[in-house]
């Protein structure tokens, strides 16, 4: 099953997602640790990767898509 495109799945900074649950899009999620712990930061993630848990905060971690940026083998213009 293809990843689907940024339009299919929500807008950016909307929904919030958990450790352990499934990338839903590629693309630029913000990090949201237990403030105590450190600033919140982007990372990279990758349709269908769980999202980890942090070494400090563990599960208390939040991922919140801000650009997604599908594979570049999910573009028709690469497709083989």
């Amino acid at each position: 099953m293809a990843e689907p495109s940024r339009e299919q799945i929500f807008r950016p900074g909307g929904q919030v997602f958990k450790p352990g649950e499934e990338c839903p899009l590629s693309g630029i999620y913000r990090v949201v640790h237990d403030q105590v712990h450190t600033k919140d930061h982007e990372v990279t993630c990758v349709y269908r990767d769980k999202f980890p848990p942090c070494n400090d905060c563990g599960d208390q971690v939040r991922f919140v898509l801000e650009r997604g940026a599908p594979h570049v083998y999910v573009d028709d213009n690469f497709k083989t």
